[in-house]
């Protein structure tokens, strides 16, 4: 391949408010604190800023250029970040690659992007060496070590290719908040969909944090001013960087001059989580609902000198079940427990700390609950909307003018807004009761359901460990609502016992017409439930081991 440079006038650091540049001022001003723990390694802020300069200088010689592509299909770990500041200092684009996914899914990801490099770790490269020939605009690969010997597709060595791409960011091309991030989305049906952001407005809605009544950073400057005088604290991440909740808590943990302790292991496992809390003394642990958040509690309830200053839990993409609260309460209870709303497509928008089993958020200024004619509902209205934003929202979905249309539509007096996808309600105070995602709601006898809202009733049942609720097919009501259920060790409600439980709290529509018990709930690589699998279990109850 012939080796091209980037020649753009302009040092990274001149970028604003791009990504590249708000680490370049944090790293320039905490530059020996740790930046990221990740296994065996320890990174301060300068030297991932150094490295990720290396990955950018090596991507401009290997001739990708600005405004293109580069795949990042990797495990947990220090590269990952490495590679995605680097693609953005190189004004090039990184896009999240679901280690997951087999070849059909690789193949729609990596060609609907067209991404025209990949960092990769050798052992995943398998499906997508033989999906090669329908990947034409791919022309480069990088291969991460991770000990699985030669890789099935050939490529560059990661720490060869920065070796020698020297360092210091002269000749590189000039960023901007106005960049392109783009984050591969998979929804509950279809394949993924890119979201595209400009780089500013995703810092300002879901990475930008600052104590309540501050004023926004105004610069990278201001940034690295607020990180110099923060006081050092570690976050634990337990979910995938592939996904946006874990992407965005770490990278909001750099932009403050924090320390990412990432969770390098291939599967959650909860006593090796607990003792990476203890031994790294994080304040924080990041998770993805009851899923991460109920196995780490009973841990630390069985060793409870563990972890002596954690003292807050924060969970985004699906809520904390009251069940799972009170556990967390009975090992430390005060810690704080932050459950937050948002999306790949929506960022950041609210938060809650209730204690009941109600869905309920206090949401930001430009979130809203909209009707059919996309007017914002006012408070304390019974009518079910669709909870949307305004203001700082994405471009649209890459390569997909339809869904764009679709999910960004534009209201009677002209404003933009994007559709979260989910129906709530807006209660006296203001705050949104989170009912559920529109493309799940069962519609039994004309009633709309929305399963999320009955999980969290069967959550709050002291014998219920997880659930999830799906239709069934009813000749007379059309669907009926059915719970998937996985009994709490020791207990086993009957199906009466559930119904009545639920009674109390639902109106009678809403009450599960049968139950399905599983050994475990299966869910989601980050933990959000597994819908496809819970219609599968319904569908054909003796194709999964029932107690």
């Amino acid at each position: 391949m012939t080796e091209m440079r980037c020649t753009e006038p302009g040092p990274s650091g001149s970028g604003g408010l791009s990504l590249p540049a708000l680490l370049e001022a944090v790293a320039g001003a905490v530059p020996e604190r740790t930046a990221v723990v990740a296994g065996e390694r320890r990174i301060s802020f300068a030297e991932l800023d150094r490295r990720a300069t290396r990955v950018a200088r090596h991507l401009c010689a290997a001739g990708v250029r600005p405004g293109e592509h580069v795949a990042i299909l990797a495990f947990n770990r220090a590269e990952w970040l490495e590679s995605a500041f680097g693609a953005w200092r190189a004004g090039t684009v990184p896009i999240n690659v679901n280690y997951r996914y087999v070849a059909a899914e690789l193949r729609h990801v990596l060609a609907d992007s067209d991404a025209v490099a990949l960092i990769a770790e050798r052992s995943l490269t398998g499906p997508v060496a033989g999906i090669t020939a329908d990947l034409p605009k791919l022309r480069h690969v990088v291969l991460l070590d991770d000990g699985s010997g030669a890789a099935p597709l050939a490529g560059v060595d990661y720490e060869t290719a920065l070796a020698r791409a020297g360092a210091g960011s002269r000749g590189l091309p000039r960023t901007s908040g106005d960049d392109l991030y783009l984050l591969y989305t998979g929804g509950t049906t279809g394949y993924p969909k890119g979201v595209m952001w400009r780089q500013e407005d995703l810092f300002r809605v879901a990475l930008e944090r600052r104590r309540p009544g501050s004023p926004r950073a105004a610069g990278p400057g201001e940034l690295g001013a607020r990180a110099a005088r923060a006081r050092g604290r570690a976050m634990l991440v337990l979910g995938p960087l592939m996904h946006a909740a874990g992407q965005w808590n770490a990278l909001a943990m750099l932009f403050s001059g924090q320390t990412v302790v990432l969770n390098t292991d291939r599967a959650f496992d909860p006593r090796r989580a607990v003792a990476l809390a203890d031994r790294e003394g994080v304040q924080m642990v990041q998770c993805v609902g009851d899923a991460m958040a109920r196995p780490f509690a009973q841990r630390l309830l069985a060793e409870p000198h563990r972890c002596a200053g954690l003292h807050v839990l924060s969970s985004g993409g699906t809520p904390l079940s009251p069940a799972v609260r009170e556990l967390w309460r009975a090992w430390r209870p005060t810690a704080a427990l932050n459950d937050s709303y948002g999306g790949s497509e929506t960022g950041v928008c609210g938060a809650s700390g209730a204690e009941g089993d109600t869905r309920r958020f206090t949401m930001g200024a430009s979130v809203s609950v909209l009707d059919e004619a996309l007017r914002p509902l006012p408070p304390g209205s019974e009518q079910i909307g669709r909870i949307a934003r305004t203001g700082r929202i994405p471009l649209g979905y890459y390569n997909d003018p339809a869904t764009t249309e679709r999910t960004f539509p534009v209201d009677a007096d002209g404003r933009r807004w994007v559709m979260s996808g989910d129906f709530g309600t807006v209660a006296e105070d203001g705050s949104v009761v989170l009912l559920g995602r529109g493309s799940a709601v069962i519609n039994t006898g004309g009633e709309k359901v929305y399963p999320e809202e009955v999980e969290s009733v069967l959550k709050s049942h002291p014998g219920i460990s997880d659930t999830i609720v799906v239709p069934a097919p009813d000749e007379r009501l059309g669907q009926r609502v059915t719970a998937v259920v996985s009994p709490a060790p020791g207990s086993s409600p009957t199906d009466e016992q559930l119904r009545d439980f639920c009674r109390t709290r639902l109106a009678g529509f809403k009450v599960p017409r049968r139950f399905h018990r599983v050994e475990e709930v299966k869910r989601t690589a980050v933990g959000k439930q597994d819908y496809r699998w819970a219609a599968a279990v319904v569908r054909d109850p003796a194709s999964v081991a029932e107690r």
